[in-house]
C-alpha cells in the first residue's frame, strides 16, 4: 500500500512538473448534476488560483414536502492536463449546510447544521468555445450531524468558463 501511494504521488508530481501550458481558465459557472446522497443539481462555480490551480464551490437546494436543506461545498483542486483539451483534477475540501426536517404525518421535527470533510477526483474536457463538461467523484465524510459517516457522490458538470 505504501508502495503504491508513493508511486502515485511521484506520478502526480511528475505531472505537474511536465505541465508547461495554461489548463486552468480564469472563471467557469455552470450546473453539477449530482447523484448518491448529494443534492442533485447544484450551482457550481470554478475560480482559477494559477495555471495548474483552482477553487470550486458547489451549492445545493433541496426541498420537499417535509424536508428542505441547502449545501455549501468548497474543494481545491490540482488540475493536470491529458492532452488537448482534456484535463484531470484532485483536490481535498469541505462541505457545510443544513436540513429542516417536520413530518406531516407525525408532527415531529428535527433540523441543524452539518459538516463534512470531502474530496474531488474527475476528469474534464473544455471545448475552445468555453463549454466545459466534466465527470467526477465526490467522497464525504461526516464530522458533524451529517447522517450517514461516509457518502459517494458522482457528478456531470457543465459549465461556461470565461
Amino acid at each position: 500500500m505504501k508502495k503504491l501511494f508513493l508511486l502515485s504521488a511521484l506520478f502526480i508530481a511528475g505531472l505537474a512538473m511536465s505541465a508547461n501550458a495554461q489548463v486552468v481558465k480564469d472563471n467557469a459557472i455552470g450546473l453539477r448534476f449530482g447523484g448518491g446522497n448529494g443534492f442533485g443539481t447544484e450551482v457550481s462555480y470554478q475560480h482559477g488560483l494559477s495555471d495548474l490551480n483552482r477553487l470550486e464551490f458547489d451549492l445545493g437546494l433541496v426541498s420537499h414536502s417535509d424536508y428542505t436543506a441547502w449545501g455549501l461545498t468548497g474543494i481545491y483542486q490540482w488540475v493536470w492536463p491529458l492532452g488537448e483539451g482534456f484535463n484531470w483534477y484532485v483536490g481535498p475540501g469541505a462541505k457545510i449546510g443544513s436540513w429542516d426536517y417536520k413530518s406531516s404525518y407525525t408532527g415531529s421535527s428535527s433540523s441543524g447544521l452539518y459538516l463534512a470533510a470531502a474530496g474531488d477526483i474527475g476528469i474534464e474536457y473544455s471545448w475552445p468555445f468555453g463549454l466545459q463538461l466534466g465527470l467526477d467523484m465526490r467522497p464525504e465524510l461526516g464530522l458533524l450531524n451529517h447522517g450517514d459517516s461516509f457518502d459517494f457522490n458522482l457528478g456531470l458538470g457543465i459549465r461556461y468558463q470565461f
